[in-house]
């Protein structure tokens, strides 16, 4: 018999700050590169296309000792019914005994997580005294890539978001942020401009930096508009023909991924190597390799560069053992005796 603790989105919130999973993220990358975590294929279904489906990312990290799986479900017509539309779970386990561990909500994790991989994105492959960040998207991610990207460049003045099917949204967000940046992340951020981007071409000829968290299947951003020197993180292609940016974009670029393998069936980089517009090999390598210093990043500030991340549970389980760890001290969340 064992106890095996489950923690809500309260107690989440309550074990983990963003600057700590910024740290945790950048360590599983490592680990990764080093090859001592490992993702494993993800499984993929469709209830009904465009409308409801549900994916499982697993993986093992063998630093920590532990292995585990995410599972989140997305049923769009939940919100008809008064519930979320997107429900997500993590499950850790021993990776010396096999013992559940604990059960931790997925969708306070997995905002803190997808932040702090898109600010690592820019913070290793953007240019030096990169000024200006264009966030397209003003969902639920926003706030967090905004917050991980604020703590991590600190040479950014200008923060605009886009959405380009709803501006009255970007508006909503650019009014709430600085109220939003210092209570939920403890940033004030004095110096920096918020901003709504009313034209897409405009706002991303200007940005250095572009992170990109939408469902979109086809590109928002087009080559032409993209000035030299501009990073890319691209956050939102987690699924089989999602699609954020032109491929002529990416064709240009230094390419990185989080994981290659899950990135060419998955990721932002899907569409473009299936048409033909680049191939498997224009990966100069994943991320955790340029954290580490065995692959070189950025070569010169003309240099277009593009991070994608597809997501991986490592990140997910990373973040829930330490979560499941400082819970256990404060004596949070449900314990079950099974």
């Amino acid at each position: 018999m064992g106890a095996l603790r489950v923690l809500s989105c309260k107690d989440v919130a309550a074990c983990l700050d963003l600057r700590e999973v910024i740290d945790t993220v950048a360590s599983v990358y490592r680990q990764k590169a080093d090859g001592k975590a490992q993702s494993w294929p993800m499984v993929y279904h469709a209830f009904e296309p465009g409308v409801a489906d549900m994916d499982i990312k697993s993986g093992v990290l063998g630093k920590d000792e532990v292995f585990g799986h995410k599972t989140v479900a997305w049923f769009s017509q939940n919100t008809q019914r008064g519930l979320p539309d997107l429900y997500g779970i993590i499950v850790v386990l021993s990776a010396l005994t096999g013992e559940p561990l604990g059960v931790v909500d997925g969708a306070s994790i997995t905002g803190l997580r997808t932040g702090a991989a898109g600010a690592l994105g820019a913070k290793a492959l953007a240019k030096p005294g990169a000024r200006e960040l264009l966030m397209v998207g003003a969902g639920h991610q926003a706030p967090y890539q905004i917050a991980a990207t604020l703590m991590l460049l600190d040479s950014i003045e200008v923060v605009r978001v886009a959405n380009p099917h709803n501006k009255e949204r970007a508006a909503d967000l650019v009014k709430r942020l600085p109220e939003l940046l210092r209570d939920q992340f403890g940033l004030t951020n004095q110096n920096v401009r918020f901003e709504v981007a009313l034209d897409m071409a405009e706002a991303v000829g200007s940005a250095d930096v572009v992170i990109t968290a939408t469902m979109a299947t086809t590109p928002l951003i087009e080559d032409a508009w993209v000035k030299p020197g501009t990073h890319f993180s691209c956050m939102g292609a987690d699924m089989p023909g999602k699609q954020e940016i032109d491929p002529a974009i990416i064709a240009r670029a230094r390419l990185f991924t989080d994981d290659t393998a899950n990135c060419l069936a998955n990721g932002e980089i899907e569409l473009g190597v299936s048409a033909g517009c680049f191939g498997p090999d224009h990966v100069v390598g994943e991320l955790g390799a340029v954290l580490t210093g065995s692959v070189e990043g950025r070569l010169s500030p003309n240099d277009l560069t593009v991070f994608d991340s597809a997501g991986t549970a490592l990140l997910d389980i990373a973040c829930a053992k330490i979560a499941l760890e400082r819970a256990a001290e404060r004596g949070l969340g449900t314990v079950a005796e099974f």
